[in-house]
């Protein structure tokens, strides 16, 4: 049976995110294939409503995440592979949280919507404020940079908005569930991500059951960008003790756990 990897981007953003990371998981995975689907509301993907909600960004993604796939979400798209961990277990394996938000305290959810707010009063002006917060103080290449400034303004603003406010609020609709996630996990972000910080990744991994929490120094936000490699290496290994244990049998939900 072939392994599937699926990548899910971040808001505002596309597969494009992966373009680094997804030759280092083949040439780590010999013979798996890595899908990088857009999001609904984002590139290529199915538009979405204005009042979308996570469980609606899940089940538009669903149908590009086979039965056993090993998913990894990126800040919005980790928010979106939890939610199909908990509520479609039988479509992943194992899951990476990557620079994921968990259970924003009071302060940190007033930061998100302030910034929601002003992407509401002016996108441009919140594109460049994200393209600052994730790379400032980086040694990323000028033109990786660029290429996400022009993923961002590409992006159609209603459909931005709309998916802006999933993640603005979608922490909240997993965070009583996380529990209930079954399979080897891992959470792992950047030492210096202002938005998805060490201390979330931590509560993501005491949240889910048997996950492991990683905080890869001197990194923000866009760690598939500025850390491939890091990144990769975590990814292979969790798909590579994943599959070592992996039982003859299907498992469900509350099955085995790194």
């Amino acid at each position: 049976m072939t392994t599937t990897l699926v990548l899910l981007h971040g808001v505002g953003l596309d597969h494009t995110v992966w373009d680094d990371v997804r030759p280092l998981l083949e040439r780590a995975l010999p013979g798996c294939e890595v899908r990088t689907p857009d999001l609904p509301g984002h590139g290529d993907a199915a538009r979405v409503a204005d009042d979308v909600t996570l469980a609606g960004l899940a089940d538009g993604v669903a149908a590009d995440v086979p039965p056993g796939s090993h998913l990894v979400g990126f800040s919005l798209g980790a928010l979106v592979a939890q939610h199909l961990a908990i509520h479609r277990p039988d479509l992943v394996a194992s899951l990476t949280s990557v620079s994921s938000v968990c259970r924003r305290t009071p302060t940190e959810r007033e930061a998100v919507l302030a910034r929601l707010h002003v992407a509401t009063d002016d996108v441009d002006a919140a594109a460049q404020a994200s393209i600052h917060r994730w790379y400032d103080g980086t040694q990323v290449a000028p033109g990786a940079v660029e290429r996400t400034r022009a993923v961002l303004a590409a992006n159609d603003p209603a459909q931005f908005l709309a998916c802006y406010r999933v993640f603005a609020t979608g922490d909240a609709e997993v965070a009583d569930d996380l529990h209930r996630i079954g399979v080897p996990s891992l959470a792992v972000t950047g030492a210096d991500d202002p938005g998805s910080t060490p201390e979330m990744t931590r509560r993501l991994a005491d949240a889910v059951p048997g996950c492991r929490a990683e905080v890869v120094p001197g990194v923000r936000h866009m760690l598939p960008v500025q850390s491939p490699e890091v990144l990769a290496r975590l990814v292979a290994d969790l798909v590579t003790r994943t599959r070592s244990q992996a039982p003859t049998e299907p498992t469900t939900a509350g099955g085995v756990h790194a």
